[in-house]
């Protein structure tokens, strides 16, 4: 039996929404008894809100998502009734909500995420920030970011006013509507979420809109496409020379995008071994691993500038390397050296609705979520970088060299041996096998061990042909090891 919705703003929300549901961007639970449920304290959270992609907060469910009832509360519950007035200026667009939760009372505070204005506390003008699912207050400099940023933002609000409704994707909509558990017609559910607006009985859809739920957003938005590319070797080439060996363009609205790519893009990668530290076997693993390139493509959806024209999201595929790259720059409250904390979504109307869907579990999370599986594979740490305004990420693949440095046999060897080895022997060859090549003190360096310990069992393990020493001196420092691969 599905369970009923609690809330009359927002269909999702459930009591089991409101017991397991992660904190993230879009939500925050306050409880009794908890550190910063002071009135001021709620107010500040929900400035921070207003001032990043709205969402919601709830008052009465703890941390570990206990439902209570604020009906024990012994403070003055009127003042959290009214302190989105008593403390926020300019006025916000809050909804305030009691609900019942099987006899628990329990406030909800729906926040609308706002385009232009910049909102602070009325009694102190302090400016507060959502990142994540912490609240920041801003400096003065921070401040002139974040209205510089609210700026770009305004494309997605903009009306597509010779937009044509034949050309929704109906299905596609129908099933986001039961997602949610919205009871209303399609259209309305446009204007619930912010994608349209009704006048006088008309509809106008606005560009977001268009870019999620269009069948061919291309019809209206130049560019709104994705277009792969993969290269024979390591550079483009042109002329004669020229080494495309396949282009392929995707224009479809944003969730199919995503599901077209992610059938397309595990099809096109290759598989390579991976050295499993724990357990000594070569396991076959895809040329990145899933969660990176992911959610490089759904960040580059989200955060592009739709409103440069011409620039498609770019996936460059060579054989050492993958180049995601999106039109605009980093959003001024972001940079090459925070981007793995920071979060300032570009188009925060795209952001929030495939968050709904379930595209993504926590869009927020999905630069660290890039680093943590390149890391988990053992594979080079990604690279940002900004570029004639547009943004590139880069994610190297180590791996896919060892197909060729390592030969059948030595796999072989390895993984019946390694029962046998010891920690040093071991990070030995881990680091061999996600380096190809290394130094005697380059050994000694990774593993922390003398450089006459580390000699020993690199002889040791010539002589039994896992690897060779490639220098012609006898005691060369700088000689290189790398696998037997013949």
């Amino acid at each position: 039996m599905e369970e009923k919705s609690i809330s009359e703003i927002n269909t999702m929300v459930t009591r089991t929404y409101l017991e397991t549901k992660s904190e993230n961007q879009y939500f925050e639970r306050k409880g009794l008894g908890e550190k910063d449920t002071k009135p001021t304290k709620i107010a500040e959270e929900l400035i921070g809100m207003l001032n990043a992609d709205g969402g919601m907060l709830v008052f009465g469910v703890a941390d570990s998502g206990a439902i209570q009832d604020l009906k024990t509360f012994d403070g003055d519950l009127d003042k959290y009734r009214t302190l989105i007035f008593d403390f926020i200026q300019p006025s916000p667009n809050i909804k305030f909500e009691e609900v019942n939760v099987d006899g628990c009372l329990v406030f909800l505070y729906h926040v609308e995420q706002e385009i232009e204005r910049i909102f602070c506390r009325k009694d102190n003008e302090n400016v507060f920030l959502r990142v994540n699912d912490t609240n920041r207050i801003l400096n003065r400099a921070q401040v002139k970011s974040l209205e510089y940023d609210k700026q770009i933002r305004k494309f997605e609000e903009e009306p597509q006013n010779d937009f044509d409704f034949e050309d929704i994707d109906a299905p596609l909509l129908e099933s986001y509507k039961q997602k949610i558990k919205y009871k209303g017609e399609l259209k309305e559910l446009l204007v619930k979420k912010y994608l349209a607006t009704k006048k006088e009985g008309f509809y106008t859809i606005k560009k977001a809109g268009v870019l999620l739920f269009a069948k061919d957003p291309e019809k209206y938005i130049p560019s709104a496409s994705v277009r792969y590319i993969r290269y024979e070797g390591i550079e483009a080439k042109t002329g004669v020379e020229h080494n495309v060996i396949k282009d392929e363009r995707f224009d479809m609205n944003i969730p199919h995008l995503i599901t077209r790519l992610k059938v397309f893009l595990n099809a096109s990668f290759k598989d390579y071994y991976f050295l499993d530290i724990e357990s000594g076997k070569f396991k076959k693993v895809p040329e990145y691993p899933e969660e990176a390139w992911l959610e490089a493509v759904v960040n580059a959806l989200c955060h592009r500038s739709y409103n440069v024209q011409g620039n498609a999201v770019y996936i460059k595929h060579f054989d050492n390397r993958l180049e995601v790259s999106n039109s605009g720059p980093l959003p001024a409250q972001v940079s090459i050296e925070n981007i793995k904390t920071e979060r300032y979504a570009r188009n925060p109307r795209i952001a929030r609705i495939l968050e709904d869907m379930g595209y993504v579990r926590q869009l927020n999370e999905g630069v660290s979520r890039i680093y943590e599986s390149m890391e988990k594979s053992m594979l080079s740490v990604p690279e940002y970088n900004v570029r004639n305004n547009n943004v590139y990420l880069i994610l190297r693949n180590k791996i896919s060299n060892h197909s060729k440095v390592i030969s059948d046999e030595v796999i072989l060897e390895i993984e019946n041996k390694w029962g046998d080895y010891n920690n040093t022997q071991r990070k030995i060859l881990v680091f061999l096998f996600m380096h190809c090549k290394g130094t005697l003190g380059d050994f000694s360096k990774y593993t922390s061990v003398n450089k006459n310990t580390i000699r020993t069992y690199l002889n040791d393990f010539i002589e039994k042909s896992i690897i060779k020493r490639k220098s012609k001196k006898e005691r060369d420092i700088n000689a290189l090891y790398i696998f037997k691969n013949e």
